[in-house]
């Protein structure tokens, strides 16, 4: 519910997140857990959302560019209210579920957009803030990608192109966890300065811990308030793959790893929570 507190949020969404890899046997889990606490944050105090009216015109809008970590926002919308948490355990992944393993907007309430292939929801995002400006709404977007995402050029093309043009409130925010599939992300591409980038080409730029909530939260509790810094607003976000579980936490073999049933039963006694039922 609106309101619930974002630290606990998290520590929820991370418990489903084990359970999920496990029984339905997908993988990225490790960028899954990385950005739970971006994601609970977002969903427990800072979007303008109903779950009882998903599709109202002056929603704020979030996307999840980084579509492999769709369980991280099935969670959010389930512990939401967007639909049930059972539809979430009995039918995520399966032939004809409603929730495949990458985000469809086609059925799901609260999924704004398809992702999955990377470099594409920020320029998606900058067509919904052009939108809602010519609309005259005040909400804002929120669009989350994975650092190694910042390889695509489409990105770019976005991020140079928000600037320019008066549009509603955006939001960028790099889950900067530091691996891609096969290795680090400075090793497959000079990715390095991030932060310098991003201001390079416009934007109101932070580099912070992404799982110090508090320090978030002060960044974007006031984002989009009339008379302020009307420039778009990123975040390059340092996290930790894996985060919250010990044994997962910096290792890219959880980027494709499934855990055993007592992986499941260990990462959720480390993060406080039951075991499962």
């Amino acid at each position: 519910m609106k309101g619930e507190n974002a630290t606990e949020l998290a520590r929820e969404i991370r418990g489903l997140l084990l359970q999920l890899s496990h029984q339905a046997r997908t993988p990225h889990l490790g960028s899954s857990l990385s950005c739970a606490d971006i994601v609970a944050l977002l969903f427990a105090e800072i979007l303008r959302i109903d779950p009882a009216r998903p599709l109202d015109p002056d929603r704020d809008r979030f996307i999840l560019s980084k579509g492999h970590a769709a369980t991280t926002l099935y969670a959010a919308l389930a512990l939401r209210g967007f639909f049930p948490l059972e539809e979430l355990h009995r039918t995520y992944a399966l032939p004809e579920s409603r929730l495949p393993e990458h985000p469809s907007s086609q059925c799901v309430p609260g999924v704004e957009t398809s992702t999955g292939s990377l470099g594409h929801g920020l320029g998606v995002g900058l067509g919904l803030a052009l939108g809602l400006r010519l609309a005259e709404s005040p909400a804002r977007v929120f669009v989350l990608l994975s650092d190694g995402e910042c390889n695509e050029g489409s990105v770019w093309e976005a991020a140079m192109t928000a600037p320019a043009w008066s549009t509603n409130p955006l939001c960028a925010i790099i889950d900067f966890n530091g691996w891609q599939a096969t290795g680090r992300s400075r090793d497959v591409l000079a990715i390095e300065p991030l932060e310098a980038k991003w201001r390079a080409f416009g934007w109101r730029t932070y580099r912070r811990d992404g799982h110090d909530i508090d320090g978030l939260r002060t960044i974007l509790s006031g984002f989009g308030a009339d008379g302020g810094d009307n420039r778009p607003l990123a975040i390059i976000a340092e996290t930790l793959k894996g985060r919250g579980v010990r044994f997962m936490e910096d290792d890219n073999n959880w980027h494709y790893r499934i855990p055993t049933a007592d992986e499941v039963a260990e990462g959720r006694r480390m993060l406080g929570l039951a075991p499962v039922a």
